[in-house]
């Protein structure tokens, strides 16, 4: 069985750039249907029984199970996006020296990266997401994907996301994207998180 991950904060903890209600919708009601619906469906399916959530994945996006798949990817993406945020503030700061200077060598500076996320972000037509990315050459980039897409089965591995569909930001900001994307990337990333899995991914871990 699989299970709704915890916030690793409050339902308040965004306040005032995304209200308790948003999260509170976001997670136990969109999060929370997504295990419910995969949890119906791998019952009904012997060969997905057993397996952990990025097997799930894998399989059923070769079998071209689509439900299976979109609500398997859905929790992934969405527990990703949930370890990608933090409201605190020492969590924005970069002190990884070598992702540093990955980011800078990249997209020019901090601020520019940020710009550069909100506006691929911004430009994600419909439902979808946001993603910073390590690649095999060991650039950083910026990747969007569509619906339920997950991006290491494009061969990126990611280092953060942000949440653009509707329901993530709609309670709060109605048809604002922008201004969604632009308070949760400048007060919401969190860099720790990035930073721990270059660092893994550059020693050749993965977590």
């Amino acid at each position: 069985m699989f299970e709704l991950m915890d916030l690793p904060y409050g339902q308040d903890a965004f306040e005032p750039y995304l209200s308790a209600r948003t999260l509170e919708h976001h997670h136990k009601g969109h999060h929370g249907t997504y295990v419910r619906n995969l949890n119906q469906l791998v019952a009904e399916h012997s060969e997905y029984q057993g397996l952990k959530l990025k097997e799930v994945i894998r399989l059923s996006h070769e079998k071209k199970d689509t439900k299976i798949f979109n609500n398997s990817a859905q929790i992934w993406n969405h527990d990703f996006y949930w370890n990608s945020l933090s409201p605190i503030p020492q969590d924005r700061v970069i002190s990884n020296a070598s992702f540093q200077q990955a980011l800078e060598a990249s997209f020019g500076s901090i601020q520019a990266f940020k710009d550069a996320f909100a506006a691929a972000a911004l430009g994600q037509f419909g439902s979808g997401w946001g993603w910073l990315v390590l690649k095999d050459d060991g650039k950083l980039d910026i990747a969007c994907t569509a619906n339920a897409e997950v991006p290491f089965l494009q061969g990126n591995y990611p280092l953060l996301t942000i949440d653009v569909w509707e329901h993530a930001y709609y309670l709060d900001y109605q048809q604002k994207r922008a201004d969604y994307l632009k308070n949760i990337i400048e007060f919401g990333l969190n860099m720790v998180w990035a930073e721990k899995r270059f660092a893994m991914k550059v020693a050749g871990q993965d977590f």
